[in-house]
């Protein structure tokens, strides 16, 4: 082969090389585009993308769940006021798009999302949203709190590429988990009371509080309260008549923002002081927006409420 020859085939190769190099990383980025992931849900399969460049987030326990994987949304719930481990989400930086319950749909559309987050309270949107774009249903099944909570957990990390971050996050809370069950047993047993506006409602083993006995082994105090998305309604005799050696107390009004008679206050009566529970001074005060608002089923809730629980028993 001539000089030339060789000159020119050198050239071509050249620029194959190239070539190469340059269309590869574009190769690369259209697979990414086209990476999803299908979750099988109430409603039928849904195909999400891998990490989706726009998130809007209705329910706060998946927000929490994306805040601990390291996660950016770009839309939240409009709240009174964010659980404290959520503050970050109180900037103006985020769209609001909406109520927990009702979403914007406008402003949903205008943002023009790669996924939408629903889920507890937004669940029956979900078909609406899902006309918009791929939307997750993350709603907690209470009768499976834990390993729902690490499904959903499961779910976002692979969505975002941080699957390694989610099992982390699993083994800490299963650790934190752990260590309150070693605690409960012969410890006495309890009643879970929510107060909302002067009135009373308890809730027992299955309901959406029910962890406390159902996980945390905490027996209860009355096994036949009806499992009822309200709670069953109860007096203070109620509560006296049960006797628990533990009282939990969940103030709604302080979870939803609403001013009104605090807990404490309203329990502050001789009916309840005449308990084992006021007398062990064993009544615990919730922290009503994780336990209200997030369903104690995501990283920062949970370890925040275990934690306290565990504060609590370790002095009995």
């Amino acid at each position: 082969m001539s000089r030339s020859a060789r000159s020119t085939v050198n050239r071509r190769q050249s620029l194959l090389q190239l070539g190469a190099l340059v269309t590869l990383p574009w190769a690369a980025g259209a697979a990414l585009a086209q990476q999803t992931l299908t979750v099988q849900q109430a409603g039928g399969p849904v195909q999400i993308p891998v990490k989706p460049k726009t998130i809007l987030v209705f329910d706060l326990a998946a927000l929490d769940c994306l805040r601990a994987l390291g996660a950016e949304v770009k839309g939240v719930p409009e709240v009174v006021k964010f659980p404290p481990v959520l503050e970050q989400y109180a900037s103006k930086d985020y769209t609001r798009i909406g109520s927990l319950f009702e979403p914007n749909y406008e402003v949903v559309k205008g943002l023009k999302p790669d996924v939408i987050v629903a889920g507890g309270r937004s669940a029956a949107k979900v078909a609406e949203l899902a006309k918009i774009a791929p939307t997750l249903d993350l709603t907690v099944d209470n009768t499976q709190p834990v390993a729902s909570a690490f499904k959903h957990l499961k779910i976002l990390g692979e969505m975002v590429g941080n699957e390694a971050q989610a099992q982390t996050l699993m083994a800490a809370m299963q650790a934190d988990i752990d260590k309150l069950k070693g605690l409960t047993a012969n410890k006495g047993a309890g009643l879970m009371v929510m107060t909302n506006g002067g009135k009373l409602s308890a809730y027992g083993p299955g309901s959406r509080f029910g962890m406390l006995h159902d996980v945390y082994g905490i027996p209860a105090a009355n096994k036949d309260i009806k499992v009822a998305g309200h709670g069953q309604a109860i007096s203070f005799e109620f509560i006296l008549k049960t006797n628990p050696d533990w009282l939990f107390v969940l103030d709604r009004d302080a979870a939803i923002g609403r001013e009104g008679a605090s807990a404490a206050k309203l329990l502050d009566n001789p009916l309840v002081n005449a308990t084992k529970a006021a007398k062990k001074k064993q009544i615990v005060y919730l922290n009503s927006s994780n336990w209200y608002l997030l369903g104690n089923a995501s990283p920062g809730s949970l370890h925040d409420d275990v934690t306290q629980l565990i504060n609590a028993f370790s002095k009995a």
